[in-house]
């Protein structure tokens, strides 16, 4: 899976995730103000389909959408496809850039070493 989501498309794809399964009419009713017509939001669900990131099941007249990436893999194909993009591929990069220039406080850089130390002891 390498397809990307708009913004427009990211803000449908967390409704999904967060609901499991919904009808156009849940979409709407989730999407907050300003909410767009249903006509884009139809045609961004067929550009998702296209990319096979979301799918439908069929009831009468209506569809009833449903994710077919879990938001974790989505998340962890652009965090990769990041670091790829912009640090060479380095997580080392990555994180001393991201350590440095978020100015994390001693209490988060030290939550930072426990989570790498466990890593490390797995």
């Amino acid at each position: 899976m390498k397809q990307k989501l708009t913004e427009a498309e990211k803000q449908i794809m967390d409704i999904l995730w967060e609901q499991k399964v919904a009808f156009m009419k849940d979409i709407l009713e989730i999407y907050p103000d300003p909410k767009p017509a249903s006509t884009t939001i139809a045609t961004l669900l067929k550009r998702m389909q296209t990319k096979n990131l979301v799918g439908y099941k069929t009831f009468g007249n209506s569809r009833e959408y449903f994710p077919k990436v879990d938001k974790e893999t989505y998340f962890n194909q652009e965090m990769n496809s990041m670091i790829d993009r912009f640090f060479n591929s380095s997580v080392s990069q990555f994180a001393s850039f991201f350590a440095s220039n978020k100015k994390l406080s001693q209490s988060q850089l030290k939550e930072l070493r426990e989570i790498i130390d466990h890593q490390i002891k797995e």
